[in-house]
């Protein structure tokens, strides 16, 4: 069959009834968002759109392998991989709602070879914009800065935990007053599927907690949260980015450093700094290893662009 080109503007195709039916259940029955209902739609679109260029009156349950396929090499010179892998998701589900309808026998969008997704390196700060990032002065608490001190003294505290801890924001937050140990300086933390686990912070962040309980916090008991709002309530994930975005921004460092890059940024120096991969799975709470050994490729990255600017013959 010869080369036939996907179209990219669906707004007027003529797709099945069943796939009407189809995106009708992902809205009101699964309750997909407006937007992932309508990236669905335009992927069945866009292959039933590019199926009627050369089989106009082929029926839903008579496509098989040889259409699958042969719309697969066209995608690939046409679309992302990324979209791709989006639209052939769609389809696959249009044709198992199709299969479980009785009208298709089987899912020709099942088990096909797809492009493979590049993986991206996560982005980290150096160890020279880390130090910068967390060693900004902080105010006097005296009374007449009692309001900035306090706010310069919480975005500081943390912005060290999270580098010295590792820890992702949703375990930071959760962090009471009873999860300290003050005697080996770690943190009891509840992480992914309520997996506990030890976290070393250090003896210069344990006494900067001390010192943010003993000027600014309203309760010191053992359920009170450690990092708090001025009223004194526990603070969300979406304040703790939007206090590092600040952060950044205000010392013209990347403004795409997310909580969870300081966490890849801790996992990333810990490794340059000769830290054995399975300590720092533990120190992560990764459940796997493998989850950890992209933080090596890091590493190996960052030897390879030394290798190449210092060495003479690289």
């Amino acid at each position: 069959m010869g080369k036939v080109e996907i179209e990219e503007d669906s707004k007027q195709s003529i797709i099945p009834e069943i796939a009407e039916q189809f995106l009708v259940y992902i809205s009101k029955e699964r309750r997909l968002s407006s937007y992932t209902s309508r990236n669905y739609r335009h992927a069945i679109s866009s292959f039933f759109d590019w199926l009627s260029k050369f089989k106009k009156d082929l029926p839903i349950h008579k496509i098989g392998r040889m259409e699958t396929r042969s719309y697969l090499i066209e995608a690939q010179g046409k679309l992302a991989k990324t979209t791709i892998r989006n639209h052939f998701s769609a389809l696959k589900g249009l044709f198992r709602f199709t299969m479980e309808r009785g009208i298709c026998t089987s899912n020709p969008f099942a088990n096909l070879t797809l492009p493979k997704m590049e993986k991206k390196l996560p982005k980290f700060l150096s160890e020279k914009q880390a130090q910068t990032l967390i060693e900004q002065p902080v105010q006097s608490s005296d009374k007449a800065n009692k309001n900035s001190g306090f706010i310069d003294s919480r975005d500081q505290l943390i912005l060290k935990i999270l580098y010295s801890a590792g820890l992702r924001v949703s375990e930071l937050i959760s962090v009471n007053f009873g999860d300290i140990d003050t005697v080996n300086a770690t943190l009891r933390v509840n992480g992914k599927g309520g997996k506990e686990r030890i976290a070393p912070m250090g003896r210069n962040v344990l006494q900067e907690i001390l010192n943010f309980r003993d000027n600014y916090s309203q309760d010191a008991s053992h359920i009170a949260p450690v990092i708090i709002s001025q009223s004194g309530k526990r603070l969300s994930a979406r304040s703790v980015q939007l206090i590092i975005k600040k952060k950044l921004r205000q010392l013209n460092l990347p403004e795409d450093i997310s909580p969870h890059k300081l966490r890849h940024t801790f996992a990333t120096h810990l490794l340059d700094r000769g830290a054995d991969l399975r300590a720092v799975q533990d120190l992560l709470g990764h459940a796997s290893l493998s989850t950890t050994q992209i933080y090596t490729h890091l590493s190996v990255a960052r030897l390879k662009d030394t290798h190449r600017v210092a060495h003479p013959r690289s």
